[in-house]
């Protein structure tokens, strides 16, 4: 739980929590911070392959442990405020550290632990506690932001600012190295299955096997789908920001407090899917994320009324953290053998995870092109469009999985 959201801290969830600050402290524009979030995914996306088929051959531990520490060094570099051009080879880095070793061994010792009744259950905490992570550290890096700034929020410098959101950037790089040394210790192999020859993992055979499965196919592109609602929800603290009028500590709070859903919506559909099944889940979750969606895309959604912001936010949380946990718990239902769950992993991963290239300078180019509330409505429209078609994909995996 702690390991599989703090890999992600530095490259996504400061930004996400303090997006106004983030473009303010590095200069940079919404299609900017959306073009580094692509040299990230091009590269992740070469990472997910390949990692998917080492993570059917190595411990967990081991592989997570050196991620962690990688990523970390990351950190040391984003706290100087470097270039634009070095910032784009930080975020390439990442893409890399976060991914190759780390991916699809969380996800494989996941699947081993939830055994074969309690995937939801396994995958549901394991979101669960990742939102649990995710809330408490934006919630200490708001506290750690605020008591550095003064007192009037708006009045604070350019150097103040900067100065804050440092020591928020240091805060969490000696979290992830902490973390990584836990996992190195603590996290046990007991329950370890055989690992596949070398020759077998590596082969194109094997991977292109792998790809036939019926499954894999509607996996990706559920996940993708559902992925497109994760990104969206970069943007929260944005909308909170230019169309709410909440100042920046407050627009912050917004992002930071929507990840106290997480758990309570990831344990409770993982027990929920137990009962049933994944796929119907899956549907009833893109239908909430299209709810959300077609809210924020009407426009109603504007100041003064943040009781009806407040409740949109939910709708889109509840939506996208209940597909975040069930779409690789739909792995065992879907019939892919367990041998294969690291590169099966990788290979959904490949093409699922392309809104971490193409969301963030489409978002960019959206709110910066159309000012205020109307590039916000846009992206949520877009939203809508993948909520529809990822609920058609679950409707035929629910029918697949009753196959199997």
């Amino acid at each position: 739980m702690f390991a599989g959201e703090s890999i992600f801290l530095l490259p996504f969830l400061l930004a996400r929590i303090f997006r106004p600050t983030f473009l303010a402290v590095f200069e940079i524009n919404n299609f900017e911070l959306g073009a580094l979030y692509s040299t990230y995914g091009i590269i992740a996306l070469l990472s997910y392959l390949y990692g998917g088929t080492l993570a059917d051959r190595y411990a967990p531990r081991k592989l997570m442990a050196t991620a962690l520490l990688l990523t970390a060094a990351g950190g040391f570099v984003l706290a100087l405020y470097p270039s634009y051009t070095v910032l784009q080879l930080l975020y390439g880095y990442w893409g890399f550290s976060t991914i190759f070793l780390f991916w699809a061994a969380m996800i494989k010792a996941t699947r081993s632990w939830g055994g074969h009744e309690k995937q939801g259950r396994a995958f549901g905490f394991l979101e669960g506690g990742r939102g649990i992570v995710a809330a408490s550290i934006g919630a200490a890096g708001v506290l750690i932001f605020a008591l550095l700034l003064p007192e009037q929020v708006k009045t604070a410098s350019f150097a103040e600012r900067q100065n804050a959101f440092r020591a928020v950037i240091y805060f969490t790089t000696f979290l992830i190295i902490a973390i990584a040394v836990l996992i190195y210790f603590f996290l046990t192999e007991e329950n370890e299955s055989p690992k596949l020859p070398h020759r077998e993992t590596h082969s194109w055979k094997h991977i292109v096997n792998v790809m036939r499965l019926p499954s894999v196919g509607l996996l990706i592109i559920i996940v993708l789908c559902a992925y497109v609602g994760y990104k969206v929800t970069d943007i929260l603290s944005l909308y909170a920001a230019e169309v709410m009028h909440f100042h920046e500590v407050d627009a912050a709070k917004v992002g930071s407090y929507q990840m106290y859903l997480r758990p309570i919506v990831c344990v409770s559909i993982g027990f929920f899917a137990d009962r049933s099944s994944s796929s119907i889940w899956l549907i009833r979750g893109f239908i909430v994320l299209l709810l959300g969606a077609c809210l924020f895309a009407s426009g109603l959604v504007n100041a003064p009324l943040s009781g009806l912001f407040i409740l949109s936010v939910v709708i889109t949380g509840i939506g996208t953290y209940g597909l975040r946990t069930l779409y690789f718990a739909a792995v065992q239902e879907g019939g892919i053998p367990y041998a294969v769950t690291g590169t099966a992993v990788g290979i959904i991963s490949l093409v699922g995870y392309t809104p971490d290239i193409f969301m963030g300078p489409l978002m960019g180019l959206l709110l910066d092109n159309n000012p205020g509330i109307t590039g916000h409505q846009l992206v949520f429209a877009v939203l809508a469009g993948f909520a529809l078609v990822g609920a058609t994909a679950a409707y035929f995996f629910q029918k697949l999985g009753a196959k199997n």
